[in-house]
């Protein structure tokens, strides 16, 4: 990552330096002629309930808020910006407060601020009218403090491509999401049932209020989504037609230019589609800058499909003479089969992995329902249940999930998960009891009774290690890039916590390494070796520093 960082940073320099061609996105505008421009008023009755009109914003028991909101593009952006006012802004000070963890330096700061405009100059025009004056809606309510990015709307707009361009900076380690349908003689009743963990990581606080939102369009279907403050595409959600949409990124290389983002497609399928082919024409008229699996569930047609999309190519696969479809994070479809990238990340990533453990679940499990969809997405054991260590993105369960969903299209029933990760209860959601509710109830909108239970984990040492290895990892990380020294107690302590985990074995190598403690580095990194390392380059790394070693004597 941080060479294609390095890169971008050289990038935005040249064009700093010889920019052109982005005024006109600059300092581009939204339709908002035509549309209902009257300001909601909001009336807070505590910390955890606010409403505007018939739209409300509410916190469940579990933690998760809920958003109910309906009307025409600008005030569906007006009222979703109002009421999660607070969450807004919070979402942009966590992310952007990352962003200058990555990149510390003004000066190399500034220059990204410069590469964003030149990158995103072509935006604007691949994003649908509709959809851009919902996120002006939004934008409304952005902070102020972030001026010095770009101006609010231009800054919201850049967000909802935060996903494909950290997509296209380092292939989204911090995306390796995991989805898998059954249908047919698959499932106890015979109906579809999708599940999927969406393993973005932008830092455990920007997870914590995730927002399951309830939208009423103007135009198109009502539907349901998995999103958080400000976002209005789509990474997993359901419609009222019982058209359910998922993305998993795949390979991508560095695009130089920003096309239509991912979440905006997905955003579109979701509101206008209801059948598989209704949701395949809808992606093919849309120019992307990433490579992405679109899962597609389909009540109408009872079952699931792939739709792979790439700014080179395009793929729908579709499983023969199976009732179960399976997707980690490299591409399936004819249109892939001699793609080097894509044959190359099937053997060095940890894709296919993950996607043969899942696999091996879904056979052991045999006629699936929610709850067994629950268990197998909150499975953290590799293949033949080897013990990975917590947070090896080669298990369905990363332990760092945004969030996780199990979709029933037939009923219109969907579950969520609440924090952590996907160990919290899943909350059971009925759509068409949602949208067809009348008056101002404003009260939660799941389902208690239908509730999947949290993990049995959440109560175990292990779990409570886990949580006490994550603390120790970032001092260890801060420890090898400041020299500082630790104690033996501390790195004992640290590899106990989560001991068969390769990279605990890897980090303290490269701490002694650091200190120039050869023997003690050697010894920790043959250890790592003799685990379950998670990818190919993560492999030939250890075996460089065990090289310098070698090479010393």
């Amino acid at each position: 990552m941080k060479k294609r960082i390095q890169i971008l940073l050289f990038i935005g320099l040249a064009f700093c330096l010889f920019s052109c061609g982005t005024y006109k996105s600059v300092h581009h505008q939204p339709i908002t002629e035509g549309y209902n421009q009257e300001k909601p008023v909001v009336t807070k009755y505590s910390d955890t309930l606010f409403s505007s009109g018939t739209n409300y914003l509410i916190k469940n028991k579990q933690q998760l808020w809920e958003l109910y909101v309906s009307g025409d593009a600008l005030q569906l952006g007006l009222i979703n910006g109002a009421l999660s006012d607070t969450l807004i802004k919070k979402q942009e000070r966590v992310f952007f407060t990352k962003i200058k963890d990555i990149i510390p330096s003004k000066f190399k700061q500034r220059i990204l601020r410069n590469f964003l405009k030149w990158y995103n100059r072509k935006l604007y025009l691949n994003v649908p009218e509709e959809y851009q004056t919902e996120i002006y809606g939004v934008s409304r309510y952005n902070s102020d403090d972030y001026q010095f990015i770009a101006p609010n709307y231009l800054r919201s707009l850049y967000l909802h491509a935060a996903h494909d361009i950290g997509h296209a900076l380092q292939d989204l380690a911090l995306v390796g999401c995991s989805s898998m349908a059954a249908w047919g003689d698959k499932t106890t009743d015979g109906e579809l049932l999708i599940g999927r963990n969406f393993d973005f990581y932008a830092g455990d606080e920007f997870a914590q209020d995730k927002i399951v939102a309830f939208v009423r369009p103007e135009k198109g279907h009502p539907f349901m989504s998995v999103t958080w403050g400000g976002m209005i595409g789509v990474v997993s959600g359901m419609n009222l037609e019982g058209l359910t949409v998922t993305i998993n990124s795949g390979k991508s290389e560095i695009p130089f230019v920003a096309k239509t983002p991912i979440s905006i497609v997905a955003r579109e399928i979701l509101q206008y589609a209801s059948t598989i082919d209704e949701a395949i024409a809808i992606a093919k008229n849309r120019a992307v800058f990433v490579s992405e699996s679109i899962m597609i569930g389909s009540a109408h047609d009872k079952k699931a499909v792939l739709i792979e999309v790439s700014p080179e190519k395009f793929g729908v696969y579709e499983v023969v003479n199976s009732n179960q479809l399976v997707c980690s994070n490299h591409f399936q479809s004819d249109a892939y089969q001699s793609d080097e990238r894509n044959k190359e990340h099937i053997v060095e990533s940890h894709s296919k992995y993950r996607f043969d453990r899942m696999l091996e679940l879904l056979a052991e499990k045999d006629k699936m329902d929610p709850q067994k969809m629950a268990e197998i997405l909150r499975n953290t054991q590799g293949l033949k249940n080897t013990q990975l260590g917590y947070g090896n993105e080669k298990s369905v369960n990363q332990l760092l999930t945004h969030h996780s969903v199990i979709f029933k299209p037939e009923s219109r029933m969907a579950w969520v998960s609440s924090n952590p990760y996907q160990l919290g209860e899943f909350v059971a959601y009925d759509l068409k009891a949602i949208f067809s509710k009348k008056g101002n109830d404003f009260m939660v909108l799941g389902t208690d009774s239908a509730n999947i239970p949290k993990d049995p984990f959440l109560s175990t040492a292990a779990y409570r290690n886990y949580e006490e290895f994550r603390c120790q990892d970032r001092v260890i990380d801060e420890a090898i890039k400041e020299d500082v020294k630790l104690s033996a107690g501390f790195i004992k302590d640290y590899q106990n916590n989560n001991p068969d985990f390769w990279r605990v074995y890897f980090k303290t190598g490269k701490y002694y390494y650091e200190k120039g403690w050869d023997a003690a580095a050697k010894i920790e990194f043959e250890k790592a070796l003799a685990k379950e390392i998670t990818t190919v380059p993560d492999r030939l790394l250890i075996e460089d520093y065990l090289r310098k070693i070698n090479n010393k004597r």
